[in-house]
């Protein structure tokens, strides 16, 4: 006895044993989803020790950067704009009551009311002064005209913190983490619904805007569209076989194959501790349409063959026997589809694909037991009502005369259609070409959302909502340590001491080191009279060599940053750049009496120096170290973008690679990026990759197995067709419908693979048992017209409709997947059912197709 056959025969024997069975595989799974950890953070697409997210984190340590949401209050009545008393009495209470919130950084929150107006000094010139901007909200409109002076007098904060138009300004709130974005974001909005009730006629519009307030509100939104659109499309396909088969009978099995399938397998995912991603999210809605498909064969060809009073279990032999192979396959092939996205390097991709391919097995593996368990325990009545709702011998409804139909015609127009079908691929090559890489979390809400309105508005007046951060670092420790070194032994040639003092301090970080040996020096001239001079001039040499060390303060350095940041604000891709720079010509001006044309940077280290040290005494001094690190080796140019578009932030990538290939960097400076905008270029472009090979793989695996399933390289290369031209035709109009290719659409390479191969693998699989049995091509075109035919084509439309929930999503990967989902499905079954007969019929020696001999015929018509 075989192994289907013994699981077949195991499942009819002890029915009970089998419901039990699953029952307690299914209540195991569900008691792990309680503990479900979601993750909706689109950093986590790339493993944690990939080489950019481990800079970007560590440049967010370095440099004490935190994820910030971005508010915006908007007021274009008020002929001032923000500039009004009551405009910035609200941002000022607004700001106040956010400061308490938990989870916000309250120290580096920047608001008008939090940060410095930098003057010279009346009482002392050549000195500055350092005043909050707005302590309290102005009372007349000359006050708030005299803080609109001020900010336009400080390029630090015009058009970073009050838009260049006067009629918007911002709070950039840094939070401990992005996953408390939502639950600030919400809190926010209170105290924004507060202001707007006790001020409705002020004219303010408040915005919130931000990647990580989009992203964390994503994942909420995500879970509760999954929370509906998984029942519902349980509800769908329940209602849609309703309407085909008209018999609970036929409905129940297939619905229970479906909901044990998605519970075990998300009951695996979480209990193995894996946390619930954007992607893995989509498991039950991915599993409940291809889980019914098999059940639905078998219950079909049964109720075809089985007559009252007979043996259910013969039959279901019979049934079981002839479909285990095709439907084995199918379900393989579909599982390497979804497998093959092991092969990205995206961890969340990987899982989800995982899963969903022992997804698509465990459906198998219940139909294969569950279903004919189900069968054998109906009773006689049950089972023959079975026979009232047969698809294989309905042949006058309207599908089978449609079928029938297509099949007459696919045959008299090979010729044509097969050429038809060449110019459509071709076409859709030339669409494939025309796709473009994109992606960018804030589109993932559709353009009415109030995340999406607020970025398009604030964006229209700030330099820009999303971050990127230009990490210059200067590198030469070692050498700048060498040449130290060599300085001290000329000085002291041989002196034990003062290489005992070098092979001490000699592997710290060289700020480190320097400062060490200064004091061990200062330490040695006081206490060694006879030597003073010589230890003196030693520590004039570290001194000096420290002085040396902070790169980002010498000339050379800054007059580098400087070039740099202003070749990027000339740029239309860039909407504003703060720097080390900006914050050193500001300060500076006001120190030389706060003429515009003092603006320029200081012309010696020293003097770059006494201007960070006048800064020091300002309110926010550690805003410094947000810019450059105390070693002042590191410096970060913060670049504000207009757009979070994956294309955009590569632009301006390319935009700083021609600015360094014409002006190189300085030696042993290196460049480098960070911040989340830079980092989803990341991912997407490993995710593109990936995907790109996971698909060449999986092909050729697909391939493989349709060669050894039907023992022949031409049928095998046959079954191939349906998919390439699904994969061709589906692209190509993602191409022409101009849709980017994002995260939802690069999946979709492994369901084109999976599914589209299943319905020739039957439909081939059919015609070559029919023409083996008939040895007549016409006869079996009318003959696999009737029930393989419709069973294809209903299938094809039990799975698209399963999928059209996502339709109605509010966000826009699932109307994505569902819209595609179901083209993929329309189109690979139209292919299988019109272009494969085509094909065939094309073919001269069908015998030799179809590996049928006289003696075989004899045989199998016996």
């Amino acid at each position: 006895m075989g192994f289907k056959a013994w699981l077949v025969e195991l499942s009819m024997q002890k029915p009970k044993q089998v419901f039990i069975g699953i029952l307690l595989l299914v209540v195991l799974a569900a008691i792990q989803i309680p503990s479900i950890k979601v993750d909706t953070d689109p950093e986590n697409m790339l493993p944690h020790d990939q080489a950019d997210r481990v800079f970007h984190d560590e440049m967010k340590k370095q440099f004490s950067l935190y994820d910030m949401i971005v508010i915006g209050v908007v007021n274009t009545e008020h002929p001032e704009g923000v500039y009004n008393p009551k405009t910035l009495a609200d941002l000022h209470q607004l700001s106040e009551a956010i400061q308490v919130m938990d989870g916000v950084i309250r120290q580096d929150l920047m608001a008008l009311n939090t940060v410095d107006n930098i003057s010279q000094s009346t009482e002392q010139p050549g000195t500055i002064r350092f005043e909050w901007m707005m302590k309290s909200a102005p009372e007349t409109q000359v006050q708030a005209a005299q803080i609109k002076a001020a900010v336009e007098r400080l390029p630090l904060l015009h058009n970073t913190l009050v838009s260049g138009d006067g009629q918007a300004a911002g709070i950039y709130v840094p939070i401990v983490a992005k996953a408390e974005s939502y639950r600030l974001s919400n809190e926010i909005q209170q105290v924004i619904d507060q202001l707007k009730q006790n001020s409705p006629d002020s004219g303010n519009e408040f915005y919130m805007a931000g990647l990580p307030v989009a992203e964390d509100t994503f994942g909420v939104e995500m879970f509760i569209q999954m929370a509906i659109s998984a029942p519902l499309a349980g509800l769908m396909i329940f209602v849609l076989m309703w309407v085909f088969f008209r018999s609970m009978l036929l409905i129940t099995a297939p619905m229970l194959v479906a909901m044990g399938a998605v519970i075990i397998t998300m009951g695996l995912l979480i209990g193995q501790g894996y946390t619930v991603h954007i992607m893995s999210s989509m498991i039950p809605i991915f599993l409940m349409p291809i889980a019914v498909v098999d059940s639905v064969h078998i219950l079909s060809e049964f109720s075809d063959r089985y007559k009252p009073g007979e043996d259910p279990k013969q039959a279901l032999k019979e049934v079981v026997g002839h479909l285990f192979t095709p439907m084995l396959y199918t379900s393989i092939t579909s599982a390497v589809g979804f497998a093959s996205l092991a092969f990205t390097p995206i961890p969340p991709v990987q899982i989800f694909g995982l899963h969903v391919a022992f997804g698509i097995l465990l459906a198998f593996a219940l139909t294969i037991v569950l279903v004919p368990a189900y069968i054998v325990s109906l009773s006689e009545k049950r089972l023959s009502a079975l026979k009232d709702h047969s698809l294989e011998t309905n042949d006058d409804g309207k599908l089978g005369r449609l079928l029938a139909g297509i099949g007459r015609f696919s045959v008299a127009k090979s010729k044509g259609l097969v050429v038809l079908f060449i110019v459509v691929s071709a076409i859709s090559v030339y669409g494939v070409t025309t796709i473009q890489i994109n992606d960018n979390p804030v589109r993932w809400f559709k353009e009415d959302h109030r995340l999406r309105v607020a970025d398009k508005v604030m964006n229209t007046h700030f330099s820009g909502t999303y971050d990127a951060f230009l990490v210059l670092e200067q590198t030469q420790q070692e050498a700048l340590k060498s040449d130290l070194k060599l300085t001290l032994e000329k000085l002291a040639p041989g002196n034990q001491q003062l290489v005992e003092l070098w092979t001490t301090h000699q592997d710290l970080p060289l700020n480190e080191m320097l400062q060490k040996l200064a004091f061990a020096l200062d330490d040695l001239a006081y206490d060694d009279a006879d030597q003073e001079q010589l230890w003196l001039g030693m520590l004039d040499e570290v001194e000096r060599a420290q002085s040396d060390s902070k790169y980002f303060l010498s000339p050379e350095g800054l007059s580098y940053l400087n070039g740099l940041e202003q070749y990027l604000n000339g740029s239309d891709l860039v909407g504003k750049s703060n720097s080390l720079v900006t914050l050193l010509k500001t300060v500076y001006r006001e120190l030389q009496g706060g003429d515009a044309a003092q603006y320029r940077l200081p012309v010696t280290s020293d003097a770059a120096a006494q201007t960070i040290l006048s800064f020091q005494s300002s309110h926010r001094p550690d805003d410094l170290w947000h810019m450059v690190t105390p070693d002042y080796r590191s410096t970060a140019l913060w670049l504000q973008l207009k757009s979070g578009d994956n294309q955009d932030m590569s632009r301006v990538i390319a935009l700083v690679d021609q600015y360094v290939q014409d002006n190189p960097l300085p030696e042993g400076v290196e460049l480098n990026w960070a911040g989340l905008t830079y980092i989803n270029v990341v991912w997407q472009e490993q995710m593109v990759s990936g995907m790109l090979n996971s698909l060449i793989s999986a092909f050729f695996m697909v391939l493989l197995m349709m060669l050894i399933l039907f023992r022949s390289i031409k049928i095998g290369l046959l079954a191939m067709l349906p998919l390439s031209v699904t994969i061709l035709f589906i692209y190509g109009l993602i191409g022409f419908v101009g849709k980017d290719y994002d995260m939802p659409i690069a999946v979709l390479s492994a369901l084109t693979l999976g599914l589209s191969v299943d319905f020739a693998i039957h439909f081939l699989e059919r015609c070559r048992a029919i023409y083996r049995k008939t040895g007549s091509w016409p006869a079996t075109v009318e003959e696999v017209y009737q029930g393989p035919a419709r069973a294809i084509s209903r299938n094809a439309v039990v799975v698209a409709v399963g999928f059209t929930p996502l339709l109605f999503a509010p966000l826009v990967p699932y109307i994505t997947v569902g819209f595609f989902l179901a083209m993929i499905m329309a189109v690979s079954a139209v292919v299988t059912v019109v272009l494969l007969p085509a094909v065939i019929n094309g073919i001269s020696n069908k015998q030799a197709l179809f590996s049928v001999n006289n003696d075989q015929k004899e045989k199998e018509n016996a």
